[in-house]
């Protein structure tokens, strides 16, 4: 017995160690290996495997958002993040960091045309520079906006920010050398400037619980710095470049467990961070009640239209207007937006703001037109055939009888899809534009908590949303039937 349990505890797997990362994010991170996808492939896995080895444990990876690294993380989803995930103050505030293992630099690329034109971000006064969320490349360029007035794109992704600069709806594209880099290679035309714009490092984050983990990982780091893994890691990779052996010199030779003094970042002041976020709450909002009003102006307009020539039309015409409702309702409204704002670039480059009002319009029309479709057909027959014995036009009928009760009958409805619709629009995010949970989740990744962020989100999406239910319950009190 006590031999077969020695066995046994010989023979046992060793501990995971748990890493997220967001394979989304592609080469040189994280991707999927090509000649089999059930693996990954990467420089961030390899670093993982490294980390994974020095402690004794086997890694395995857990997929999750970029902009939820940090969340996951200090809620215990898995044991570190890494995944190009930048060295913060905030986010060291809230997490504990390891010591940079990469540095990176923030780079500018425009088109190959606008290479002597476009040098600066200062030189970008009134131009669109796209970037992604939550990340340095994102507060350098909000500091711009302020300083030389340049108009700021969010991204959830890397990879669209440099197809919209090829195709002309941006000007420049901040973010990281690696992956402008990699970029390069995939689309023709663009250039990027040699002199970098801000410098950062990536480094990998655990639960602030977890320091003698972080610890432990620091002392890995460091000595596979010294023995050359991560050189001959990131040269295989194409990314070694010579600012890489001054970071391994300022890391490695540190005595401490702590990051660097170079380049360990100082509290921030989350009061004042939150205090410079609430203007932009602010401006995300008005864009959210903008964009849903006319979205539901536009779904109302259509819904009416489909509604009736389902009711009224012929047979052809009934027959197309239900394909367009049955498409429309059987496809998700994420795929719609991709379509109409990329899908369709090569013939008409819509911009942002417009796609997102067409694409929700277009989508809430058909469930709009379900609810009309169905409150003219509950009007009594009898209503009806005695408005058409008394003289009255089909035309008449509609506008005088059918329609007044119909709309009565749709308003509960109606308003219930305008919340809806109010809520929907967090979703125009993935097509660049900045909405109200769209800026929150910035705010929130830039302060590393969603506490006070979502607090306020809540709080706004409630003021904009209660006055409508108000109003539409009073009308509905107003237009009651009266009962028998």
């Amino acid at each position: 017995m006590i031999v077969a349990l020695l066995l046994m505890l010989l023979t046992s797997p060793p501990p995971e160690l748990r890493w997220g990362g967001d394979a989304e994010g592609g080469a040189p991170f994280v991707e999927a290996d090509p000649n089999d996808v059930s693996k990954l492939r990467g420089f961030d896995v390899e670093v993982a495997q490294a980390i994974a080895k020095g402690l004794g444990r086997e890694p395995r990876f857990v997929q999750v958002a970029f902009t939820a690294i940090d969340q996951s993380v200090a809620r215990g989803d898995f044991d570190i993040g890494m995944s190009g995930v930048e060295l913060t103050p905030a986010r060291c505030a809230e997490l504990a960091c390891s010591d940079p293992y990469f540095e990176f630099h923030e780079v500018l690329t425009v088109r190959e045309a606008d290479r002597n034109r476009f040098t600066t971000l200062a030189s970008l006064r009134g131009h669109r520079v796209g970037t992604l969320a939550g990340t340095i490349a994102y507060e350098r360029l909000v500091e711009a906006q302020q300083q030389d007035g340049i108009s700021v794109v969010s991204y959830d992704d890397d990879v669209h920010p440099y197809e919209d600069l090829s195709e002309g709806r941006l000007d420049a594209v901040l973010l990281d050398n690696i992956i402008a880099a990699r970029s390069m290679r995939r689309v023709s035309g663009l250039y990027t400037q040699p002199v970098p714009v801000v410098a950062g490092h990536y480094t990998v984050v655990l639960a602030k619980s977890n320091a003698a983990l972080r610890d432990r990982i620091n002392e890995i780091l460091r000595a596979r710095m010294k023995d050359g893994t991560l050189e001959r890691i990131y040269r295989d990779w194409q990314i070694w470049d010579s600012y890489q052996p001054a970071l391994f010199a300022r890391v490695s030779g540190a005595g401490s467990t702590e990051a660097p003094a170079t380049s360990k970042p100082a509290a921030p002041d989350r009061g004042a961070i939150i205090l410079r976020y609430i203007p932009a709450l602010l401006r995300a909002s008005v864009i959210t009640i903008v964009l849903s009003c006319a979205a539901m102006a536009l779904a109302i307009l259509l819904g009416v239209a489909i509604a009736s020539g389902r009711v009224y039309g012929n047979p052809l015409v009934r027959a197309l207007l239900a394909t367009y409702v049955e498409v429309v309702r059987g496809t998700p409204v994420l795929l719609q937006l991709f379509v109409l704002y990329y899908g369709l670039s090569s013939v008409i480059r819509l911009p942002a703001f417009i796609a997102a009002l067409l694409g929700l319009g277009l989508n809430y029309a058909a469930y709009e037109s379900e609810i009309y479709r169905g409150a003219l057909e509950a009007v009594p027959r009898g209503q009806l055939e005695a408005a058409r014995t008394l003289g009255l036009t089909e035309r008449q009928v509609l506008t005088l009888v059918r329609g007044p009760q119909a709309f009565r009958l749709a308003l509960a409805p109606m308003t219930n899809d305008f919340v809806a619709l109010l809520k929907d629009s967090s979703l125009v995010s993935v097509i660049t534009v900045v909405e109200l949970t769209k800026q929150t989740s910035i705010f929130a990744t830039n302060i590393g908590s969603w506490a006070i962020p979502g607090a306020m989100c809540a709080a706004l999406y409630l003021i904009l949303s209660l006055p409508l239910s108000r109003l539409a319950g009073r009308l509905e009190l107003r237009w009651k039937a009266p009962s028998a």
